[in-house]
């Protein structure tokens, strides 16, 4: 746990309920969480200067195409690996848009599912 302190996660997702509920889960692993509700958000935090190590994503963000945003992610930050969290109904293969990315389906115990698939990913960086 006390490297995870060292990790900033960038938590996206339309419901202002999941992202608050994503952002203690996650803190209370360790890790520096930040938080945004539409693609806007995301590529402001893309694009700025605090580096970030992992975006776990709902792609159905209100203002979102999202392979665009993540060819727009993959030229800032190439090497940013992704969780998309998500509905298996809604997930989409993101292999054309050039990212790292797993998927991890929303459902009752996919905390659990989501925390291992964060800690594996970061732990490749």
């Amino acid at each position: 746990m006390e490297n995870r302190n060292k990790f900033t996660i960038l938590i996206a997702d339309r419901n202002p309920n999941v992202r608050e509920f994503l952002k203690r889960e996650m803190m209370a692993e360790g890790y520096r969480v930040r938080l945004a509700k539409d693609s806007r958000g995301v590529l402001k935090w893309a694009f700025s200067q605090a580096p970030l190590d992992l975006l776990i994503l709902d792609p159905d963000l209100p203002d979102t195409e999202e392979v665009g945003l993540f060819k727009q992610i993959n030229d800032r930050i190439p090497q940013l690996p992704v969780v998309i969290h998500s509905f298996q109904g809604d997930y989409v293969d993101y292999r054309e848009a050039s990212i790292t990315a797993v998927f991890v389906e929303k459902q009752g115990n996919s905390i659990e599912y989501l925390k291992n698939a964060v800690s594996e990913m970061l732990n490749q960086v």
